[in-house]
């Protein structure tokens, strides 16, 4: 594709259906029927036309690139629909061809493919960044609604990666990263081994060329120097096997370069410390058959302790079945043993493409196919909560890494969650509103705090309470894509409701200036404004007055169809009431804390609302003067109960039982203390402590500073100001 090849001007012819490289591409489609393999034949000749006189930068014929891509389709014996748009998957994005062309001509599947794989060359991007965003978020969508897109696309990238030694340095780098980052744990996520492994490494080889040549050295050499030993261990297993009467195939397995690379990185091994590149496999006939290995190997040789992981019992999200178990060989090496059997050989190996590969994994398969579209279904639920491409991008990428923990319900259902998940990770996997109202877990029978990271085994229940709320917070501690994407969705919403109310209220109030109320102005001119305004509703009028990204005096005018340059002398807005209930639509400057009683003034900034600030703030004196357009006045209307934030400072001698007193008198006055900091003003005689308190306005706040001042050992007591 684009991204790894680039076109040159006509010259060199493309191949013709007598290319070696052609025949044994259709001899490989053995599988499919002969009017099958003749509309593949007629889909080849399509692409071969559309492409010629078309280059690779290695000066090969691009057609070369859509015939390799097949081929890997044909070697895990996709159906033709996915073997014809791998042919095709270029044509709309390279040339002139377009979709109802591809529809017409092979099928409305195959232009869907087709179209599912095409990047949005033709839409303007503010950045790379933004365009690759977008181009991940179409795919998997396509991907989404059909599983053979990202097969097509996987095959596509490692064919790229494959033949990208002509391509430019930093182009090169930068595919490969990207291969990292997205391809590969897409591989990995949909169980297809083989693929995963070697993205991994050709990427690895891109983006470190040198480090991967010396690694790869040291490997065969250390494959040479440990020969005797590997010998003798394979061996010994296989006697095992047969003195227990067990049927296997065993064989030895090397590590990627790429996993060594990131273990020696992550761990800040040296080669010589990482004992583990070589594993064997053991391959039975049956599941009862891997645990009677089990018991022979473990009879072989001494088994490490907690090294153990049974994914035949409970496999892993891609569907991947095996045990695992790590032994003490000889001389004290560690041996990593793989136990499986045939069929979960294939799935290990080719994850979801083994349904079509072998007839004797298709029971399996369908689970697996079941199991990825239940993944697949999850990135429609982002997708229906998230209209960034970037964030989209953000929350697939973290359900790309799933080092799972298997955890249980209450019921005794097993739910697995990336490590590092949290009870509020837990709470939206087994429900939104669950998720939205939760308050604690109970873990192990035990009342724990949502932040608590599960561990594998714990047993999770989730407290909820009607009135609860998600807590932006929470976005620090979350690990599953679903629960940032959800807790992210009712934050917007919760703020689009809100500001919505301010700026109706702006607007109301900057009417009512002119002596009308809303009902005055004729319903033609609110839907005029609508549609100039380029929004869905009023609503969102209102929401983009209310977060500053319009002026209010501005709506007005354009609704009474009057020009914009007159807002110059339109007079000063209306007085804003604030009440103190609005949430993240009215915000209290963090430089002043205002609280009511306060003289107070307001500030719309784009983005955030309405900024509320102390008249006397420090902070705003010189965009007062600057910008005094920016500045709108503001008054209290406090709603009953509402508490804000006072900090106080607080100078006291250093005696016994101090800090009580003053937790004790701030109690009385029925404040709580939200934060409390202190430093010593002179060692042994003062300290200075700092209190951030919740009170209702500002004669709670005297009553508080009268209560304090009671205490005897408080020498000095004023409100802070500033941060």
């Amino acid at each position: 594709m684009m991204d790894a090849d680039t076109l040159a001007s006509p010259g060199q012819p493309s191949p013709t259906h007598e290319e070696p490289a052609f025949r044994v591409f259709i001899d490989s489609l053995s599988y499919l029927k002969p009017e099958e393999v003749n509309l593949v034949r007629d889909a080849y000749a399509f692409a071969d036309a559309a492409h010629r006189g078309q280059m690779r930068y290695s000066g090969e014929p691009y057609i070369t690139h859509p015939l390799a891509v097949a081929g890997a389709l044909a070697e895990w014996r996709m159906d033709v629909q996915a073997v014809v748009a791998a042919l095709l998957h270029d044509v709309m994005e390279d040339t002139a061809v377009t979709k109802s062309e591809i529809g017409k001509r092979f099928g409305k599947q195959v232009a869907e493919l087709v179209d599912g794989l095409s990047k949005l060359d033709k839409i303007e991007f503010q950045s790379h960044q933004e365009a690759q965003a977008e181009n991940f978020r179409k795919m998997l969508m396509a991907m989404a609604h059909d599983l053979r897109v990202v097969l097509i696309k996987l095959a596509d990238r490692l064919h790229n990666l494959q033949t990208m030694s002509a391509v430019r340095l930093d182009k090169r780098k930068r595919i490969a990263a990207e291969t990292l980052e997205i391809y590969a744990p897409i591989a990995n996520r949909l169980g297809l081994n083989k693929v995963y492994r070697e993205l991994q490494d050709l990427s690895f080889q891109l983006i470190h060329p040198l480090r991967a040549k010396i690694l790869a050295r040291a490997v065969r050499s250390a494959q040479g120097n440990r020969r005797e030993l590997l010998t003798r261990i394979l061996d010994n297993i296989n006697c095992k096997m047969i003195d227990a009467g067990i049927a296997a195939q065993v064989f030895g397995r090397e590590k990627s370069l790429y996993s060594i690379y990131r273990k020696m990185e992550e761990k800040r091994l040296s080669f010589s410390q990482v004992l583990d590149i070589y594993g064997f496999r053991v391959v039975v006939r049956d599941i009862p058959t891997c645990y009677m290995a089990l018991g022979a190997l473990h009879s072989l040789y001494k088994p490490v302790p907690g090294k153990f992981k049974d994914y035949i019992a409970i496999p892993k999200v891609n569907g991947y079945q095996s045990l695992h178990t790590t032994l003490i060989g000889p001389y004290g090496t560690p041996i990593e043993v793989q136990i499986r059997n045939r069929e979960m050989h294939h799935v290990a190996q080719e994850g979801v493409a083994s349904h079509w590969l072998y007839k004797d994994a298709e029971e399996r398969g369908a689970d697996l196919q079941q199991k990825t579209s239940k993944w697949l279904q999850s990135l429609l639920e982002l997708q229906s909560g998230t209209r960034d491409s970037a964030e989209f991008l953000e929350h697939v990428k973290i359900d790309l890494f799933p080092d799972e923990v298997y955890v249980f319900t209450p019921k005794g259902q097993i739910m697995e969650l990336p490590r590092g998940a949290t009870a509020v990770d837990f709470a939206y996997m087994v429900h939104t509103d669950v998720g939205n109202h939760c308050v604690a877990a109970r873990i192990n029978q035990e009342l724990m705090p949502l932040r608590t990271e599960l561990r594998n085994g714990d047993q999770v229940e989730v407290v909820t309470a009607p009135n609860a709320t998600p807590n932006a917070a929470w976005l620090s501690y979350v690990r599953t894509g679903r629960a940032r994407s959800k807790i992210r969705h009712f934050l917007k919403v919760a703020q689009h409701d809100e500001s919505s109310e301010l700026g109706e209220q702006l607007l109301a109030q900057e009417l009512q200036h002119l002596g009308l109320q809303a009902g005055d102005v004729p319903p033609a001119s609110w839907e005029e404004l609508v549609r100039e305004s380029g929004v869905r509703s009023m609503k969102d009028v209102y929401t983009d007055i209310g977060l500053g990204k319009r002026i209010a005096a501005v709506v007005v005018r354009r609704l009474l169809a009057k020009d914009d340059s007159f807002v110059e002398e339109f007079p000063k807005m209306s007085t804003v009431v604030i009440r103190g209930t609005e949430g993240m639509a009215i915000q209290m400057a963090p430089c002043c804390l205002p609280i009511p009683g306060d003289t107070i003034i307001g500030s719309i900034r784009k983005g955030q609302g309405l900024v509320v600030h102390c008249l006397d703030c420090p902070g705003i004196l010189k965009s007062r003067s600057s910008e005094p357009k920016k500045w709108i006045d503001v008054e209290w209307q406090p709603a009953e109960g509402k508490l804000f934030e006072a900090r106080i400072r607080i100078t006291a001698k250093n005696a016994r039982g101090v800090l009580a007193q003053m937790a004790a008198a701030i109690s009385e006055a029925n404040s709580n203390i939200e934060n409390i900091s202190m430093e010593e003003k002179t060692p042994g005689v003062y300290t200075t402590l700092a209190f951030t308190l919740e009170v209702a306005n500002r004669d709670h706040l005297a009553r508080v500073m009268r209560a304090l001042r009671h205490v005897p050992e408080v020498i000095r007591i004023s409100r802070e100001r500033g941060e």
